[in-house]
């Protein structure tokens, strides 16, 4: 979205016609909106506008449920986004910043589309929205504007950005190219603002730093809280706490969400591996975030498990037990990995219901599949792995 596209968007007939045009999931449902806005007779490039923003709206209830419907967004701006439930999480860190009776001033240098200072003004506080992007920092001041007085938005450099009377500092550096849709991902060398900047600041000021869940792990600066945050499976992403932000004696983190419930794991640094053991009863999976911040030693001492191999991140245990950290699996049996040979045993056991999982070997999937030709009324997990040099197929059931 250009700016022209924004002003055209934001006139009372705009934002009454996004209002009417409602929920667009589909190709199909966004042709039948812009017929019936066309047949109306509104202009083609309104119409293009209020149709690809109502669409956006329909994808962003992801990640800000109901609130999306009263938000504008860039196509860049929704994927870079925080989801809400994370930004309340975050917020929450720096609402505990201010003592009894006063407010938390945070700076967010990066604002995007405004998702984390929605919920660090959700919370009371008070914001500074700060981005360099003009289109992206308009937008931001529009989803923000409910809050009145408590939310200034600025287009600006956060490196140009005073921080008098800032207590604390959340920072989202660009991470891929400039833009509002088709985005390439940056190198960290790349980031701006630069890290060298950003972890400058962060040494001065009370700072979180949002960063892809793969940042190169040397890099992290030995002083933050690496927290690594999965959402229900995806590992989405790094954030480095520092200053009073941080947790005394917490330098690595694992943050684990399934719809409504959290947990999460927390150490002073990295924690050793559990020694290999061979394949038992039960196979477990660790979150992303738990392999991410390596406390996969941890989770396994708490299952009384083994690493299956020690470059992979398959757990094994006798005991039935299992933990919000892992995937567990109860093993049945193991079959040979072989394409012809495995779809002449799925067939004999009736599997039509497969889900595939790797780690280790070089398989794909969806390829896979395929030659299978499944058919059966009986689901079953695969999971393809490997042990020393031997390649491995194992089937398996979800548990717990």
């Amino acid at each position: 979205m250009e700016m022209a596209d924004l002003r055209t968007l934001l006139t009372p007939e705009g934002l009454r016609l996004l209002d009417e045009v409602g929920t667009v999931e589909s190709t199909d449902d966004a042709a039948s909106a812009v017929g019936r806005l066309r047949a109306q007779g509104h202009s083609p490039e309104l119409v293009a506008v209020v149709v690809t923003q109502a669409r956006l709206r329909t994808r962003a209830r992801a990640k800000f449920a109901q609130f999306a419907d009263g938000m504008l967004f860039t196509r860049a701006g929704l994927e870079q986004a925080t989801r809400l439930g994370i930004a309340a999480r975050h917020a929450a860190r720096f609402a505990a910043l201010a003592p009894r009776g006063e407010r938390t001033h945070v700076a967010d240098l990066g604002c995007g589309i405004g998702g984390d200072a929605l919920g660090v003004a959700a919370l009371g506080m008070r914001v500074t929205a700060v981005d360099a992007d003009e289109v992206t920092a308009a937008v931001a001041a529009y989803n923000l504007a409910p809050f009145g007085d408590d939310i200034r938005v600025l287009h600006s450099r956060a490196e140009e950005t005073p921080l008098e009377g800032i207590d604390a500092v959340w920072l989202d550096p660009a991470r891929r190219s400039a833009g509002h849709d088709d985005t390439t991902r940056l190198r960290a060398s790349d980031y701006t603002p630069s890290l060298d900047w950003a972890f400058a600041l962060a040494e001065r000021v009370p700072t979180g730093i949002k960063l892809g869940p793969g940042f190169e792990r040397a890099d992290i600066p030995e002083a933050a809280e690496a927290q690594w945050i999965s959402v229900d499976g995806s590992t989405i992403e790094l954030v480095l706490w520092s200053g009073a932000l941080a947790r005394e004696g917490v330098r690595r983190a694992a943050l684990v969400i399934r719809g409504d419930q959290a947990h999460e794991l927390t150490a002073a640094g990295d924690t050793e591996d559990a020694p290999p053991r061979e394949l038992a009863e039960f196979l477990h999976e660790p979150e992303g975030a738990v392999i991410r911040a390596r406390l996969i030693g941890d989770v396994a001492r708490a299952l009384d498990a083994g690493m299956l191999d020690p470059r992979i991140a398959y757990l094994t245990s006798d005991a039935a037990v299992t933990s919000p950290f892992v995937q567990s699996f109860r093993i049945r049996e193991e079959l040979p990995l072989d394409t012809k040979k495995l779809a002449r045993a799925l067939k004999e056991r009736g599997i039509g219901r497969l889900e595939i999982k790797k780690r280790g070997v070089d398989i794909d999937p969806a390829t896979l599949r395929t030659r299978l030709k499944l058919s059966g009324d009986a689901g079953a997990t695969l999971i393809l792995t490997r042990t020393g040099g031997r390649r491995r197929a194992l089937l398996a059931d979800r548990v717990g």
